[in-house]
C-alpha cells in the first residue's frame, strides 16, 4: 500500500496489482484512520453481480473542447491513461435483482416469483448508479464493444486488448476498482500486473463486450436493511428506523492506456454519444466549472453546428 495525492490534490490510498474485497481491504488497511471503512453497524445490504455493456466519461467544457478538436480522447495528465467508468442503470439493477434472487432461491415457484417485489433499486444510492457527474457537465457513453474495437483498430493493431489488475484505490469513502487495458505491444511494460481473469469470485470480470461487477458496497446512504424470507423465497428492503448509516462504496473504472495518442472517433458519433449532466454532490471538479443546461447546449451548438439533433440530458 501506498499513500498520495492525486492530481486535484486529493488524498487516497493504493494497493498495486489487487482487486481486494472489503474484507481483504480492512485487513490491509489496519492503521489508517477510516471513518467509513471500519464501521461494524452498517444494516444488511445485498451483494449484486452486475453485468455492464456501456462505459461513460465524463469531463468539463474544457475538455470537451480539446475532445472536439481531438476528435477523440487522450490523457490529459501524465499517467498516459484514458478513464471510463461503468453505466449501471435501472435496466442493469433489475437485472441483477433477479440474478440475485434466482441464485439465493433456484427452486421458487410461479407464485413466489410473482409475490416478490421489486427492491434493489433501494439500495443503490451510491454515485455509482447516478445519472448526476462529479466532473463536470458533459458525459460520453459508448458500448464496450464499440469503445474496444476502437481501441483494438488504433492500438492493437486489430489484437485483442489485454486486460490486468491495475489496483484498488481507497478514498476517504469510495472504493475504486480499476482495470487497465493495453496493448499486447506493452505486455513489457505491465508484466507486474497481474491478467484480468474469468474467476468468478473476483470484483470485476470481462467477456463478450460486457463488465460484470460483484458490488462489494452498492449504498453511498444505507436507509435499508435487507430481509431474506427463506419460508416464501422473497427478498426485502426494510426502511431503517434509527439514523441512516454512511459506509464506502465500490465502483470499476477502466483505464485505457493511450500514452500522449488519441483514441479517435467519427465526429458526429461523438456528439450522438454526448449528454448534458447536472453536477452530483459533493462534486470532484469546483461547482463553478459546471454550467446549466442552456449554457451547454450552447457551447456544444458551437461545436457541433451541423448537427441535426438538441442536447439532451443524460
Amino acid at each position: 500500500m501506498n499513500s498520495q495525492a492525486n492530481r486535484r490534490g486529493h488524498d487516497h490510498h493504493v494497493f498495486e496489482g489487487l482487486h481486494l474485497k472489503l474484507n481483504d481491504l480492512q485487513e490491509k488497511a489496519q492503521g489508517l484512520k477510516n471513518q467509513y471503512l471500519f464501521k461494524d453497524n452498517i444494516p444488511a445490504y445485498p451483494q449484486p453481480e452486475f453485468h455492464v455493456s456501456h462505459l461513460i466519461h465524463d469531463t468539463n467544457q474544457d475538455g470537451l473542447c480539446g475532445i472536439r478538436y481531438h476528435t477523440g480522447f487522450k490523457n490529459p495528465g501524465t499517467d498516459g491513461l484514458l478513464w471510463w467508468n461503468l453505466v449501471v442503470g435501472p435496466d442493469e439493477i433489475k437485472s441483477a435483482e433477479k440474478r440475485l434472487l434466482e441464485t439465493t432461491y433456484p427452486d421458487r415457484t410461479e407464485e413466489q416469483v410473482h409475490s416478490q417485489q421489486s427492491f434493489l433499486w433501494k439500495f443503490a444510492t451510491s454515485q455509482a448508479f447516478s445519472k448526476t457527474s462529479r466532473l463536470g457537465s458533459y458525459r460520453f457513453t459508448f458500448p464496450v464493444e464499440e469503445l474496444l474495437r476502437a481501441y483494438s483498430n488504433q492500438f492493437c493493431s486489430g489484437a485483442q486488448p489485454v486486460m490486468r489488475v491495475l489496483r484498488t484505490v481507497l478514498h476517504k469513502q469510495e472504493v475504486v476498482y480499476v482495470v487497465l487495458v493495453h496493448s499486447p505491444a506493452n505486455q513489457e511494460q505491465f508484466s507486474d500486473h497481474p491478467l484480468l481473469t474469468d474467476d468468478p469470485n473476483s470484483v470485476c470480470t470481462y467477456k463478450d463486450g460486457c463488465f460484470t461487477w460483484k458490488s462489494e458496497a452498492m449504498c453511498g446512504t444505507h436507509r435499508y436493511t435487507l430481509v431474506l424470507r427463506p419460508d416464501e423465497k422473497l427478498m426485502e428492503a426494510e426502511e431503517v428506523t434509527s439514523f441512516h448509516q454512511f459506509y464506502v462504496w465500490d465502483n470499476v473504472a477502466i483505464a485505457l492506456h493511450v500514452d500522449k495518442q488519441v483514441l479517435n472517433f467519427d465526429a458526429d458519433r461523438l456528439r450522438e454519444n454526448l449528454r448534458f449532466c447536472d453536477p452530483a454532490y459533493p462534486t470532484i471538479i469546483p461547482r463553478w466549472k459546471f454550467e446549466d443546461f442552456k449554457g451547454a447546449e450552447e457551447v456544444v451548438k458551437e461545436l457541433w453546428p451541423d448537427y441535426p439533433s438538441p442536447l439532451e440530458r443524460a
